[in-house]
């Protein structure tokens, strides 16, 4: 398969070999533009998000992550509007990833869209699956949480530091906790300003 073969299969759910030359090279090219993206580090916005979009699927205005971000390909990756990522984000974009408009991360958010088989024998083969992480507009995610794959976070929603996202949440809602739950809704009476 090509690699344009292997990319569309893995979006697909099915388990997929994440050992075949394409895949790997595919990671080095990642791995070679967060490197250049990181190290440009207080040049203009214009050049760094250059680099953004010779390394993403699609990107809005305004995105900006500090450093260290990784992701896994890249190609995977939608991010939309007025996008701030605090230091050392992980994206593993194989399922895909789409973020909204007006989303902040907190520092170490990891997003992790590819599983290794449950399989012993599979898993030391390098069989996956992968599936799409989807994150609203104008969500908050804080320090250290990790998303895992499948999981659709709805707009407006806060999730706390630390949490592990292993189930969907919906907008407008605090989440927090190891798995995360919905804590609250966010409500009028929260406006401060």
């Amino acid at each position: 398969m090509t690699l344009e073969e292997q990319k569309q299969f893995i979006l697909t759910g099915e388990m997929y070999n994440d050992l075949t030359k394409e895949l790997v090279e595919a990671r080095k090219q990642a791995v070679l533009l967060t490197n250049e993206y990181n190290a440009s580090f207080g040049t203009s916005a214009e050049e760094r998000e250059a680099i953004l979009k010779r390394l993403l699927k699609s990107m809005g205005t305004d995105v900006y992550f500090e450093p260290n971000f990784r992701c896994e390909f890249g190609y995977n990756i939608s991010i939309g509007n007025h996008f701030y990522a605090n230091f050392d984000c992980v994206m593993l974009d194989g399922g895909g990833i789409e973020i909204g408009d007006h989303v902040l991360f907190g520092p170490r958010v990891g997003i992790y869209t590819s599983n290794h088989a449950l399989n012993a024998k599979e898993r030391a083969d390098g069989y996956c699956y992968a599936k799409p992480v989807k994150i609203g507009n104008n969500v908050w995610i804080g320090a250290g949480v990790h998303i895992n794959q499948g999981v659709t976070i709805g707009d407006n929603t806060i999730v706390g530091s630390g949490s592990v996202v292993t189930k969907d949440i919906p907008a407008n809602v605090v989440a927090a906790g190891v798995p995360c739950k919905v804590i609250r809704k966010i409500t009028e009476e929260d406006k401060r300003a």
